[in-house]
């Protein structure tokens, strides 16, 4: 008997040792109640979270609040009660609420329970908050535009300038023709 204890207790580290390695390479979690999703519900979500880099990843609550606590991540533990999946983010956590929010929609029996990211712990109402903010990408191109505009500007004054004395020896010319046409008649 000691012995089979002995093996399973090694398959539990073993199993640790994984979940840590997984979470090992994200600061963002998001913490999911994926009871009564269907196999194909959760590989179509698996899908699209994997186009952006993300996984969704079934854990026993146990195991997942002692990698925690190995990462030295913030407590996590309520959020590890009843049937679990952490969708684990890489990069944009924004991104990836978004898509669990959308999905949602589809399936309603999937329940966002919280989140991590950067370190903060979010409840699900601050999470669903943060999947309505613009995305990294989106708060980029916000910038650029803004910082293009004075540019954009800039050149087009510049522009004018030349427009303008274009016009101005254009309009000389025809008055000079016209004068000497004048003087002709």
């Amino acid at each position: 008997m000691a012995i089979v204890a002995k093996k399973v207790q090694d398959i539990k580290v073993s199993a640790i040792h994984a979940l840590e390695e997984n979470f090992g390479g994200s600061k963002d979690f998001i913490f999911a109640d994926y009871r009564g999703l269907t196999v194909e519900q959760i590989t179509v979500l698996r899908k699209r979270l994997g186009a952006k880099s993300s996984r969704f990843q079934v854990v026993k609550n146990n195991f997942a609040r002692i990698a925690f606590e190995h990462l030295a991540a913030p407590d996590v533990s309520p959020y590890l009660v009843g049937p679990t999946a952490v969708a684990i983010v890489p990069q944009d956590a924004n991104e990836v609420a978004k898509i669990l929010f959308e999905f949602i929609r589809e399936a309603p029996v999937l329940k966002v329970k919280g989140a991590l990211v950067g370190g903060t712990i979010y409840d699900a109402a601050q999470t669903e908050a943060f999947s309505k903010l613009p995305g990294k990408l989106e708060l980029i191109s916000m910038l650029m535009s803004v910082l293009n505009g004075p540019v954009r500007t800039l050149a087009a004054d510049l522009n004018d300038i030349n427009a303008r004395l274009v016009r101005a020896i254009k309009a000389l010319g025809d008055k000079k023709g016209e004068a000497e046409q004048q003087d002709l008649e």
